[in-house]
């Protein structure tokens, strides 16, 4: 039997006969009959259960025994089936509600809870199905308003010592943190929204600054003197175990690693993370605290942003001169949906205090967030919004950035990459768009070059790009045999893998005589063709990383049956004439020369594939702050634990048989496989249960780097991928140092001592 209306939404059952559902206009409420193996249906407009309800209804989700739930104009209604099978309305609820499945009781009996919220307080209401009149229980509970409404709740029972019935509730929030509620108070909460991070970024802590007040560093002086108490009740030993608790939070506290300061070797640092809920947490690498966490009003359900979701993160303001005074603060960039061409929100977060500082949205779409080399005067970067008609915008909105844009307006390039069609193109800024309502910050694009890959042949499935920031310490290279090359060091090279497309499903779905893998290297401003290469009996998924010089990628032999990793080095062959010292000498050389995009480059490519034993999720490197530390590359395993491999490993100048200077230079005997170090896992035994990404931050001290791996589970550690050469290690022993000095110095005044005796009784002889 058809329904000529159509349904919306799901069935819900408040018999084994009978289940009631929606029409596709929300409007109407169709009661379905199954019995007597007939299909009938009874229709009830949404209006004749009350006057007061109007507009289309949305049915909720909901397994309640006899009942079924509806919303309606931001209030939810409980609606029963009467014997005579109309609907009746028991109750309505005006405030944001989340309803529970029911739970089942002693005697039969169904009972079930419901979550109402409003003015920073949750109330739980535990109702007997079978009785709405009373309430088995009903508490109210303070709570935070920055968790959002109350999405899901679950109630649990429990025998009372007077044998009654206790209940607990868990509830699921709009920021994904849970909640056990239990005799009107918060037993516990958990962040559980950290588990489902979409981007991170570092930030500064503040500078440490002279003439505080006690009373401000430890917030008042009532803290400050119960604080001394404290440790002096744990000096006399009578201090109870929540004193002593309360004892070891506080050292926790002061200690050195976890203030909120900047310390000398830029260990202490913010992560600023942002959830796939859309909220913002503030992370102390020091002890892995949560600083400040922020739900955003822009990524929250609204009803112009009906599926908001956050996008990524940026820096939008890095006072380094003006560090005392003002603080740094964050882009937070989401959308409306998951389409792209749905409206995008802007969001703008104090990192110090987690204060938003202002919010636009919903706007155009945005598509593509490209970060500029450029600040204003008080040290905002200037950002590029590209939407879905490929028009870009220029953020922040004022006059100084358009004219430090306009300025630079011939020096602005990006791609974009079609993989459904296979095509790539570089684009520049052209003029301003032609708008209804004049915008100075809009600017058309125009079409620079094109690439289109035969869509029968090759399918793009992965790129990589060097990191904006990335800093390189030197472009040349001394080989072994005192020569040198230079290195290809342009950031507009972009790295881009294609497969058959046969090839595009799971290991194993093609033969080797069918699958493929293509890598290219392109320089994004010309669309110039650098490298290309082939992989016969290839196959993906490909992971790579683009740092310096130099790109590695992770993919499938199956030929051999076992992944490899391939390393791709470019050199610059412009600048060889440089190696002369008479031109050197006499200044003719092309050191200062400028460099243009749109010479042809003269380069060289080294490459050499290896045998790798593991599959990997992700692929990172390490990052310092002057680029001379040796590189290391940061693999994310199937097992969930992060390896870190030596850049030595994967250069493709190795041979079987090394000569001895290239032994001096560093350059390993050839073999056919990576070495698996089991000392190398940076997570050592642990693992990052669900291990998604891998982000490297530099510290001040030139040897160090910061790596924060993230899934489930987070992991945060220092990493010194040529050793502390730069520092002491904190084993180092600082009291043998001093003996030592201490006995050079006795040692040397008694040799003096004897010296001066031999040489007064030789002068009496």
């Amino acid at each position: 039997m058809v329904f000529p209306a159509g349904f919306s939404g799901d069935l819900s059952f408040l018999t084994s006969g009978i289940a009631v559902a929606l029409d596709s206009t929300g409007s109407v409420l169709v009661a379905v009959d199954f019995q007597d193996g007939a299909i009938s249906f009874h229709q009830t407009h949404v209006s004749e259960l009350g006057s007061y309800f109007s507009g289309p209804a949305v049915m909720l989700p909901t397994k309640l025994p006899g009942m079924f739930a509806l919303e309606i104009n931001k209030s939810t209604v409980f609606i029963k089936a009467t014997n005579d099978g109309k609907l009746e309305v028991l109750d309505t609820f005006g405030h944001s509600t989340a309803v529970s499945e029911s739970l089942y009781l002693s005697e039969g009996q169904q009972a079930f809870g419901i979550i109402q919220q409003g003015d920073g307080k949750i109330i739980l209401t535990i109702k007997l199905g079978n009785d709405w009149t009373s309430n088995l229980l009903q508490e109210t509970i303070q709570m935070d308003y920055q968790r959002g409404i109350a999405q899901k709740v679950f109630i649990n029972t429990y025998v009372r010592t007077d044998r009654s019935n206790g209940f607990r509730a868990l509830i699921v929030n709009e920021d994904h943190s849970l909640l056990l509620v239990q005799q009107g108070d918060i037993v516990w909460s958990r962040e559980d929204g950290l588990a489902s991070i979409t981007d991170v970024m570092a930030s500064e802590l503040p500078v440490e600054k002279d003439g505080v007040s006690v009373a401000k560093v430890e917030h008042n002086l009532f803290e400050w003197l119960k604080g001394h108490f404290l440790k002096l009740k744990g000096t006399l030993m009578i201090a109870t175990p929540d004193d002593v608790a309360a004892i070891q939070r506080m050292r926790l506290r002061s200690s050195e690693k976890s203030k909120m300061t900047r310390d000398h070797n830029g260990f202490r640092k913010l992560l600023i993370v942002l959830t796939r809920a859309g909220k913002l947490f503030a992370l102390h690498t020091g002890d892995g605290r949560i600083v400040w966490s922020l739900l955003l009003d822009s990524l929250r359900k609204s009803e112009t942003c009906q599926n908001p979701r956050g996008l990524s993160l940026h820096q939008w303001q890095d006072p380094h001169h003006h560090v005392l005074d003002e603080d740094p603060s964050v882009l937070v960039v989401g959308r409306c949906d998951h389409s792209t061409d749905s409206p995008g929100v802007l969001s703008i977060v104090d990192t110090y205090t987690g204060q938003e500082r202002s919010h636009m949205g919903p706007t155009h779409s945005i598509t593509r967030v490209i970060p500029l080399p450029f600040t204003d005067s008080v040290e905002q970067r200037l950002h590029l919004l590209l939407d879905v008609n490929q028009q870009a915008r220029l953020y922040p909105r004022t006059n100084e950035a358009l004219d430090i844009f306009q300025r630079e307006l011939g020096n602005i390039y990006w791609y974009s990459a079609d993989v459904d069609e296979g095509i790539l193109k570089g684009h520049a800024v052209q003029n301003n768009c032609i708008l209804e309502i004049a915008d100075s910050y809009c600017f058309h694009t125009r079409d620079l070059w094109s690439i289109v890959l035969p869509l029968e042949s090759e399918k793009i499935i992965a790129t990589a790009t060097r990191n904006s920031i990335e800093v390189v310490h030197t472009q040349a290279k001394v080989m072994s045999d005192q020569e040198v090359i230079y290195k290809y060091i342009s950031k507009n090279l972009l790295f881009f893998a294609t497969v058959a497309p046969k090839a595009v499903g799971p290991i194993g779905s093609v033969t080797p005589e069918e699958s493929w893998l293509v890598v290219y290297v392109i320089d994004t401003v010309t669309g110039r063709i650098l490298h290309r290469m082939t992989h016969h009996g290839s196959q993906g998924p490909v992971r790579a990383v683009f740092s310096e010089n130099w790109v590695v990628y992770h993919y499938f032999n199956l030929k051999a049956h076992r992944y490899e990793m391939s390393v791709i080095e470019i050199y610059d062959q412009s600048r060889l004439d440089n190696k002369d010292i008479l031109k050197l000498l006499l200044g003719k050389h092309n050191l200062t020369s400028p460099i243009t995009a749109y010479s042809r480059p003269e380069v060289i490519t080294k490459s050499q594939s290896y045998f790798f034993t593991h599959s990997l999720k992700t692929l990172a490197v390490t990052s310092t702050a002057k680029g001379i530390t040796s590189k290391q590359l940061l693999l994310g395993t199937i097992g969930d634990q992060v390896l870190a491999l030596d850049k030595r490993f994967l250069d493709p100048r190795r041979t079987i048989n090394p000569t001895q200077a290239e032994k001096e230079e560093g350059i390993i005997p050839l073999t056919d496989s990576l070495p698996i170090i089991p000392q190398s896992y940076v997570t050592h035994a642990l693992k990052v249960e669900g291990l998604k990404g891998i982000a490297t931050v530099p510290a001040k001290l030139e040897s160090t780097t910061l790596v924060f791996a993230y899934g489930v589970d987070l992991f945060f550690t220092r990493l010194a991928p040529s050793r502390t050469y730069d520092s002491l290690t904190e084993d180092f022993s600082y009291a043998l140092l001093l003996i030592t000095i201490v006995a050079l110095v006795i040692a040397i005044f008694v040799t003096w001592i004897w010296s001066e005796r031999k040489e007064l009784q030789e002068k009496w002889r």
